[in-house]
């Protein structure tokens, strides 16, 4: 006992160091903190049930206001068909209780006039007011009328019965909350940049007025992240069990769905979430492989007489180092090497005025297109390899394929490869699409708009490939993005090797 009470004496003693103390402080302040942050939320809540409250009691008041005044006009009608049943019918007997007051009267006249010629003695006088009263009988309207009623006193057929009204008012109930949709990753479609949601009830539920779908756009698969994640949009008044998203740019490998089912009065909770697969080619203009004589802004480029004037003389008769731009940290190779495929590069310099994507293709199916300036006078758009050299025209090498428009003093549409040319004996469209097949070494042309095929090149691609563009005096656009459209995945099943068309500019790449 001793040596306890002895050791309960030190604990008293010992000092509590002040950083602890200040510890246990920020600890209650900080539980202070939280325990009037749910006070105020409850005070917050407790508000907010009164309000709701009271806008629910008003609601309902509207409602029955209104139900009772469709019970007045209803039982208004009813009143005005029973008041002019009844007067319809009133009038009809009505007259015909007159007509038949006055053929009594006029009978009743006849049978005293009858009475008294009974007593004539004179027998000529006799038969002449015999005849009179024979005629008069002939005529007289007693014996025209009809004896039965024109209309029936029965007023039945306008007799109500509320009883299943009665029921179905004292079933009045409050409006469920609806369920949550499920959606049907088998019946939803991604094609041609658009993608189709459909979904389904668990139950039938006759209540709901309309669905709400959001959607967003994510690079992770699977569930929703709730750090960064973009804004969910909101497409609302839905009023189907599907809907189509079209016009889209395919700029994420993934799209997140859910749908909520609403009625008049309550949303109810989102179906579980759904990740669909929208990844596409995205890339832009690589400025930094673009000749000095062209403008480049992302998807876009123009070309600029002026602009490689002023370097042009410096760099004359010297070797092209320190002229390599900055890739652009934008982009990544399309396939699964680093992005150091791609890397920096000279610029192209001389005649060559072109410019590359700044994303490379090493693999997979790819689609993008491009539209010309209706001022441009030349043009090429293929895909070339890397190392296609700074004094290098596209399709002028075995590195590079290509279609080109000359609109300069003549016309001319050919298709182009290793220094080799076919003319094209189609019109040159608005749009061009052009498919690459990576795996399968095919490089594909197509009209955008009718999906009709320009041309096709068969190459055993042996190093990536990155979109190229030459323009002279005009510009070009590009809209990437883009899924291989419906049309032109046909096309392509369909296609059994090369056509005879294309065999000319056949080659297999080294």
């Amino acid at each position: 006992m001793y040596l306890l009470r002895v050791e309960v004496g030190r604990r008293d003693s010992e000092c509590i160091p002040k950083e602890a103390l200040q510890r246990i402080i920020s600890t209650l302040a900080n539980k202070n903190d939280e325990i009037q942050n749910f006070i105020d939320t409850l005070n917050q809540t407790l508000k907010g049930v009164q309000e709701n409250s009271s806008n629910i009691l008003s609601e309902l008041d509207e409602e029955f206001d209104s139900l009772y005044s469709i019970l007045d006009e209803v039982k208004e009608s009813m009143i005005n068909s029973i008041k002019q049943e009844q007067a319809r019918k009133s009038q009809e007997l009505q007259s015909q209780l007159s007509q038949c007051n006055n053929a009594l009267e006029n009978s009743e006249e006849l049978l005293e006039f009858a009475t008294r010629s009974l007593d004539i003695k004179e027998p000529e006088e006799f038969s002449k007011a015999a005849r009179q009263i024979k005629d008069r009988v002939t005529m007289a309207s007693a014996f025209r009328l009809s004896l039965k009623p024109k209309v029936s006193d029965n007023m039945t057929h306008l007799m109500v019965d509320f009883s299943q009204e009665r029921q179905i008012l004292q079933t009045l109930k409050f409006l469920p909350v609806p369920k949550a949709p499920e959606i049907d990753p088998v019946e939803c479609l991604v094609a041609d940049n658009s993608v189709t949601v459909a979904w389904r009830m668990p139950e039938e539920d006759n209540k709901i007025d309309h669905f709400i779908m959001e959607y967003r756009k994510t690079n992770f698969d699977g569930l929703p992240r709730v750090k960064d994640e973009r804004c969910w949009e909101i497409v609302d008044n839905i009023k189907g069990t599907e809907y189509t998203l079209s016009g889209l740019k395919f700029d994420s490998k993934y799209m997140n769905f859910r749908v909520r089912a609403c009625n008049k009065a309550v949303a109810g909770e989102f179906s579980d979430p759904v990740t669909l697969e929208t990844k596409a080619l995205n890339f832009n203009l690589d400025n930094s492989s673009s000749h000095l004589n062209l403008k480049v802004e992302d998807t876009c480029v123009e070309w600029d007489p002026t602009g490689g004037k002023g370097q042009d003389s410096k760099i004359k008769g010297k070797e092209n180092k320190g002229r390599s731009g900055t890739p652009s940290p934008k982009r990544t190779s399309v396939g699964s090497r680093p992005p150091a495929v791609r890397g920096s590069r000279d610029r192209f310099t001389g005649e060559s005025y072109t410019v590359l994507g700044d994303t490379a293709i090493e693999s997979g199916q790819h689609y993008w297109e491009v539209k010309a300036q209706k001022d441009c006078k030349s043009y090429s758009v293929g895909v070339a390899y890397k190392t296609l050299g700074k004094f290098d025209q596209l399709g002028k090498t075995n590195t590079s394929w290509c279609i080109h428009v000359n609109n300069w003093l003549q016309n001319t549409f050919a298709a182009k490869h290793n220094n080799k040319v076919k003319a094209l004996d189609v019109a040159v469209p608005e749009r061009i699409g052009v498919f690459c097949d990576f795996d399968g070494g095919q490089l594909s042309f197509y009209d955008a708009n009718s999906k009709q095929l320009l041309y096709s090149f068969k190459a055993k691609f042996t190093q990536p490939v990155l979109p190229g563009f030459m323009v002279w005096c005009g510009g070009l656009s590009l809209s990437t993005g883009m899924q291989v459209p419906s049309a032109v995945r046909t096309l392509q099943k369909n296609e059994n090797g090369m056509t005879g068309s294309t065999s000319s500019l056949n080659n297999i790449a080294q």
